[in-house]
């Protein structure tokens, strides 16, 4: 049988991973690392178990850096990274053994990545979608809970929040610094290109932490 099955988006928390001012010797520096943002999406499956996807907010950075997406297009991004989890390894023996994996592999399996040479950023960005609907259509389905369950969960919790009409409310609040994108765009790309051929550093493509000024270029 065809089809998917729905997952619900119940909430969306801010957190952060562990940085070193939280330990007793980090105390009066001045370089202090971590705290990076994290996002905790809360799921709840057709079995009614809960699920969590935790995913660091660059995250939505590196999306936007591999398949050449707006920086400001938060919905894409998040449609992206809240299906990836469901497209399937083909190397997974599992896969197998699940019709709706088996069927999204079909469907795509020979779909160029943001890896594949020769591609363009539409034509990867366009493969990656394809993926993403094949799962909606195959495999799971998000959609947001009811407000007003959302809300009574809240009530029952004690919590004082009021619930968003949005879950991800406060993802898609979020704005992202086009200069850390373009920093991994940068990243992305001399990947790609020096995968492919012997390459001299630009000012533009170059490996990391490489100035090159005003260099000549090498003759």
């Amino acid at each position: 049988m065809g089809g998917s099955v729905t997952w619900q988006i119940w909430d969306a928390e801010l957190a952060y991973s562990h940085t070193s001012l939280t330990d007793p010797e980090a105390q009066g520096r001045l370089d202090n690392d971590g705290a990076e943002p994290l996002w905790g999406v809360y799921q709840v499956k057709p079995d009614q178990m809960t699920h969590i996807h935790v995913f660091p907010h660059n995250t939505l950075e590196w999306r936007a850096a591999e398949y050449g997406i707006d920086h400001e297009d938060i919905g894409t991004l998040l449609d992206v990274i809240l299906y990836e989890p469901f497209i399937p390894d083909p190397r997974d023996p599992l896969m197998w053994q699940d019709p709706g994996a088996l069927r999204v592999a079909e469907e795509t399996w020979n779909l160029p990545t943001c890896w594949t040479p020769g591609c363009s950023d539409e034509t990867r960005l366009q493969a990656h979608l394809e993926r993403i609907k094949s799962v909606k259509r195959n495999r799971v389905a998000l959609e947001n809970a009811p407000q007003q369950d959302r809300q009574a969960a809240l009530q029952f919790v004690g919590s004082q929040r009021t619930a968003d009409p949005d879950p991800l409310a406060p993802i898609r609040g979020a704005r992202l610094d086009p200069v850390r994108v373009q920093g991994r765009r940068m990243a992305v790309e001399w990947r790609r290109v020096s995968a492919e051929t012997l390459l001299a550093p630009t000012f533009q493509t170059k490996p990391p932490a490489t100035f090159v000024g005003m260099q000549p270029l090498p003759t």
